[in-house]
This record gives structure tokens, sequence and C-alpha cells, in this order.
């Protein structure tokens, strides 16, 4: 008898904790198949509760189901900043701002943006659960593609390329959902599927490209996204793909669902439910396009759409077995979030449960996190040789002049949360010199001051760049080289190189410090100025990160993810989206300002040895290429090793080039090392419309490894077999 009631008594004790507590229905029950907890939970509800799910927050107040709703997350929980993300009467959350999208994207650091991200997904958990603050449906990352330096949201992208674009989109997203085998700490909703890079008419204009752009170009990020990544939720865009707007686009089921497997969330853009019908003209009434559009497979509306919803309904254009079909995408994201089950059977339940529990935001590890990812996003442009007047030594420098508009300020962006603290370029230049270096300090050349202090110091530095709001109005850039979401660029031109020229003028020793969220065609600077830097806005460190590059406690490595082109004559019309005429490096003929890839180091590296571990690659197969990298220099530093591949014999038309791998590298001073870069045979194929399947090509290609798309040190042939 004591035995029996030992073994209830373990029993209880080792059982989880759904099972202790009184289920009154099978959707509460988390050892269910998801699909059956779904099908129980449709059948409980009420039409008027389905059709509030199809809001951001699928919550059911009367069945206890307590849903999540959505939060920006660019490049830190935005639960404040410029754009107001705190909500309504609720007080603004600081949280870690890291650099822009696009200074994330200079890193080429998969490693280093999946700790961003699950950073974020950490002050996301914490803010939610502790707070009751925000959400767990996460709008990033914005896996849209920068083709034209004039999209005025090029600054949310990871740049030109689909294949670096799609392995960050890939690290973003398992950053924010984490790694338990269950759960997820948040979820990753991608945004804007799809070909979404212009903003003058985009709830309106055409985004229109064959098949092949579709397939290996404009929906490879997302494709990477959903099969690599595991995210199971995306925003549709606002503009027409090939005439038909993205929202109700048939790709959405037939690829995205059917193909690919993408089975949560799937949401309209904000508002784009009455931009449908307002601009688009695409229906003659919101109750036709409602049903339109839940039956192309969205789930979630970000604008008023109840009641065409219920008029769709009503007039028999929808039925609830159609609510019922998308509805469940919902619930499955749910599920992922552990929203439908007990919280203690959940880790990332427990986040900022504990009375004493740090927030995150305020941690060291969260802003020695920032730091790293603002050195690691910095971009040394040029470098003289000849003047090599980086990096700084303050032990020489008596008087510096700091001069420009970006001076002492760390400039937000629409999608930015507010940092707990800003460390502007003036403040991480005087941390880092001390008291025992005098700083002059101009904003501009009124009454000849930035003239004068720059010939009066030993080195001058001039800090510009664009405003990420334009400080102006929501559709108002009124200087011409300044975009933003809503806003395309009008001019490539810097409107301060006039400063520059007077300050290099005045001093020969001059540092440009180009803080922008996207290419400007410096070529002025670039002929004449020995020293220039990239870096975005945003970072709460931002002082600090510039100075350590500055003064050389950080070798730089970032590495540009657009072509800068030297005249906006240059590039096609910002509404080609046919890249083959001329756009990217895989097909601009002109010489480039700066090429892909080209980002310099205070070290100097030297490629030998490339080596393929097979002598063909066939279907299915993955060649793993071999390179030896080593550090001539006197400084420890990283080097960005970049894998090309060039199509010999295609019978159809490629790229000049296009990247297929690349790998961040740590590598001291006189050290070499073997670094090894997997090449997929299946990142080789081409779309064929013609049998619409993935076909590669039996021939050769040429294996392409350097610092750069236009710094190739080695080539070596790669046959390929059918």
């Amino acid at each position: 008898m004591k035995k029996f009631c030992f073994t209830i008594l373990l029993a209880l004790t080792v059982a989880p904790l759904w099972a202790q507590q009184a289920v009154e229905h099978p959707f509460q029950n988390p050892q269910l198949d998801p699909e059956e907890r779904i099908d129980n939970l449709l059948s409980l509800m009420t039409l008027d509760e389905k059709v509030i799910a199809l809001s951001t927050n699928p919550s059911v107040p009367r069945l206890g189901v307590k849903g999540t709703g959505h939060v920006e997350g660019l490049h830190g929980l935005a639960l404040g900043g410029p754009a107001g993300w705190e909500g309504r009467n609720r007080e603004v959350q600081v949280t870690t701002t890291f650099p822009q999208a696009y200074g994330l994207g200079e890193t080429w650091d998969r490693e280093l943006i999946q700790k961003v991200a699950a950073a974020e997904g950490l002050e996301t958990r914490f803010a939610f659960q502790k707070y009751n603050h925000g959400g767990l449906v996460v709008r990033a990352p914005n896996a849209d593609l920068a083709r034209d330096p004039r999209w005025g949201r090029t600054e949310e992208s990871y740049g030109e390329d689909a294949f670096l674009a799609g392995e960050l989109t890939v690290a973003f997203v398992k950053g924010l959902q984490g790694d338990h085998p269950k759960y997820w700490q948040t979820a990753s909703l991608m945004k804007h599927f799809l070909a979404n890079s212009n903003e003058d008419g985009r709830t309106y204009t055409s985004s229109d490209f064959d098949d092949r752009l579709w397939r290996e170009y404009y929906a490879l990020p997302f494709k990477k996204g959903i099969l690599e990544g595991g995210s199971k939720a995306y925003m549709a865009a606002y503009n027409k793909v090939n005439g038909i707007p993205a929202m109700v686009h048939p790709m959405i089921k037939e690829i995205t669902v059917e193909e690919w497997g993408q089975n949560g969330i799937i949401c309209t853009d904000g508002g784009a439910f009455k931009l449908l019908l307002s601009d688009h003209k695409y229906y003659p009434d919101k109750y036709k396009g409602a049903a339109a559009t839940i039956k192309a497979g969205i789930n979630q509306f970000l604008d008023e759409y109840t009641e065409a919803v219920y008029g769709a309904l009503a007039q028999g254009y929808l039925t609830e077995g159609d609510l019922d079909e998308v509805l469940r995408g919902n619930y499955r994201v749910m599920i992922n979030l552990g929203m439908l089950d007990p919280a203690e059977d959940n880790p990332y339940a427990q986040i900022g449960k504990k009375e004493d529990a740090e927030e995150p935001w305020n941690s060291e590890a969260h802003k020695e996190l920032a730091l790293e990812a603002t050195r690691k996003s910095i971009v040394l442009l040029k470098n003289d040789p000849k003047q090599q007047l980086l990096p700084l030594k303050k032990k020489k420098l008596e008087k510096i002049a700091v001069i420009g508009p970006r001076t002492d300020e760390v400039l937000l962006d629409w999608y930015s949360g507010t940092p707990p603290y800003r460390v502007t370029p003036l403040e991480g230049i005087r941390n880092k010199v001390g008291e025992n270096v005098e700083i002059l300090i101009a904003k501009n050349n009124a009454d000849g001051k930035a003239a004068r202090i720059a010939k009066e110091a030993d080195v001058a530095i001039v800090l510009v760049g664009n405003h990420p709001v334009c400080d102006a109005g929501w559709a108002d850039c009124p200087v011409p080289s300044e975009g933003k979401e809503s806003v395309d660029r009008q001019s490539l031109s810097l409107e301060t190189e006039d400063l520059i020229k007077l300050v290099h003028q005045a001093n020969p020793k001059t540092v440009v410090v180009l803080i922008s969220s996207f290419p400007y065609a410096i070529n002025w600077t670039q002929k004449y100025v020995p020293a220039i830097v990239h870096m975005t806005q945003n970072s709460q460190e931002l002082g600090n990160g510039l100075a350590d590059v500055l003064f050389g406690d950080y070798n730089p490595a970032g590495r540009l993810t657009q072509t800068w082109v030297k005249d906006i004559t240059d590039l096609p019309d910002l509404m080609d989206y046919n890249i083959r005429n001329g756009r990217t490096y895989m097909y601009f003929k002109a010489k480039p300002l700066y090429a892909f890839g080209h980002g310099l180091s205070y070290s100097n590296f030297d490629y030998k040895n490339l080596k393929i571990d097979r002598q063909n690659l066939s279907k299915d197969g993955i060649a793993t290429i071999k390179v030896d990298v080593k550090n001539t220099g006197s400084r420890d530093g990283e080097e960005v090793v970049q894998l090309y591949v060039k199509h010999l014999n295609s019978s159809v038309e490629r790229p000049i080039k296009e990247l297929k791998g690349f790998k961040r590298v740590e590598i001291k001073a006189g050290e070499t090392k073997t670094v090894e870069i997997p090449l997929k045979a299946s990142d080789l194929e081409y779309w064929n419309p013609e049998t619409s399947e993935w076909t590669l090509e039996k021939g050769a290609v040429e294996i392409q490894v350097g610092g750069a798309s236009d710094q190739i040190y080695l080539t070596k042939k790669l046959p390929i077999q059918k």
C-alpha cells in the first residue's frame, strides 16, 4: 500500500502542469497535435470572434485565449522613438538600440546578427511579460532588396544582393525565435513581400519582372527566411507585382504556402486594405475586396476591415469556412509562442517574471553587444596608403577639430525605439582622448569657424550624413538627397560636401565620417580626402564604436552591401525592376565609386592555396572551397572572405558574377588561417520558366575568391555535372 501511494505521489510530482490542471477543452492540451487543437478552438469560436481574430491580435477572451500582437524591431525593439511605437497612453519603454539594419548588413556577420536578434527577442518577451507592453510578433527583418540607392527605405535592408540578404535574414529570424525545440522566444514577421523598393507611388505602382528574377532574386531572401530560418509570418507589400496587388496575388498561396510551406501569419501592410480600393482601384467595392484578400491567404488586417468582411459574408462572397482556413495560421503561431499552453512549461514564458529581474536593456551584456555591432558595422572606405592618417595616434595630437552637422547627435529613424542612452560622436571622441587633447567644435562654417578651427587643429574630423526622418513631415524630405519611408531620394549628391572642401582646404589632414542610411556619390571627397569611413545612424553606442575605429582600438572590417555609383545617371530608371538593365554589381557595367563588398582594414591580407574538395559538383551536392588567408599586417584584424561564381558556358543570361558564400574571420597579426566556405549546387541553379523547375546546367563555373567583388585574388574552375 505504501509503495502504491508513493507511485501516485511521484506521478503527480513529475507530471507536466497541464496534466495537473483541469483541461476544459482539447485546444488547451499541449500534448495534442497542433492541428487538432486548432480544429477544436475554431469549432468553439463564434463568427464574431473569428472576424475579430483577423486583426493583429487573435485573442478570444471568452475561451481564455490570450493572443499577442505586433511590435517593430528592425534594429532593436521599438516601444518609443520618433514614430511613437509605445502606443496610446503608454510611457515610452527604453530598449537597446543597434545600428540601422543597413549597418547590421555591413557587418557581414551571421553570428552577430543572430545575437542581436536574440537580444531583441529577449527584450520583447521581457517588456510583454513584465509590463504587458508590446507583443511577441516582431515585424522584422526587412527581406526586401535595395536594388537602387534612391529607395527611401534603403536603411531597412541588408543591401542589393539576394544571397547576402537571405543569409542575414535567416540569422535574424533564428535569433528572434530562439533554439528551443518546441517554443519560440518571439515570432519573426518578415516584410514586405514582394519587390517593394520604391516609395513614391508605392500604393499604386507595379513592380514588373520575369519569373527568373522573381525566383532567383526578389523572392530568395523570403524563401530562405521560411525554409532555412523557420519564419512562419510575413507582411504583404503595398505595390502590385506584375500588375496584381501583392496582398491578393496568387503567389501568396501558390508559392509561399503550397511550395514553401508558409502556414502562419500573412498580414497586410498598414492601411493596405483601404488602398486596395482607393489607390489600386482593383475591386468595385470593399466586400469583394475583403473576400479576395482572405481567399488569397491574408489572415491579419492592419486597418479597418470588419464591415467589409461582414458584408462579404452576408452577400455570399465569403463563408465561415473561408475564415477558418486562414485563421489556422494565426493560431499556429500562437501555439509556437506558447500562448495556449501553461506558462510553466515554456522557458521563454518565465522571462521577466521574477520581481528582481534585471531589465535587459540596462544589462552590461546588451550594452556591450550594441558596441560590438557598431564597431563591426563601420566600413573604412578610404585610407590613403601614403598618408595612413588612420588610425589616429592620440599621443601625437594636441588639438582635434570636430566639425559638421552630425557632430553631437545620434539620430533615430522611423522604426527606432528609444535607447536608454546615446553616445554621440563628440562624446565618443572625448571619452577616447581624455583631457589632454583640446577639442574644437563647429557644426558648420558660419563666420568661417569650421575652416578656422580646422587650420588650428592637428587633424579635422568632419561628420556628415542624412537625417533619417528628414527632420520634416511624414511624406516630406526638403533635402533632395534624403529619403525615408514614403519618400524616395531625388539626388545622390551630398549637400555638405562643400563643407568638406573648405575644411580640407584649411587642413589636408581631414577625416570624413559619413553617417548615412544609404550611399552617396562623394566623388570629390574620395579623390582628395585621405581618410573616409561609413556607418549608419541609431546605435546607442555610435560615438564609442566610431572612436574605437578612428583611434585604432578596433580594426575595421565592415563591407558595403550595395554598389556605390559615381553619378545618378549611372542608374536605370527607378521603376525599372529588371536588374539586368545595369543594376547591382551583378549587371553594373560602369566603374563604381565603391564596389559591392568593398571595405578596408588597418591590416593587409594575403590569399593563397585556393582548393576545392571535389573534382566536380552535381545536383544536391556541396563543395567546400578552402583558401589560406594570412594577416600580413602588424595589427590583429578581421577579413571578410567573399566567394563569387561566374558561369562560363550558360545557355541563359547569367550575372557577371554573383556572391555565393562569405565568412568574416578573425586573424591575428602574422597568422594564417584556412577558411572554408561551402558552395551548394542548388545555389548554382537557375529557374527554368519553361519547365517551372530549378535547373543545374552541365558545364563549369569559375570560383572567384577575394576581399570584394572587384578585388578577386584567386580563381579556379569547377566542373558541373547534372
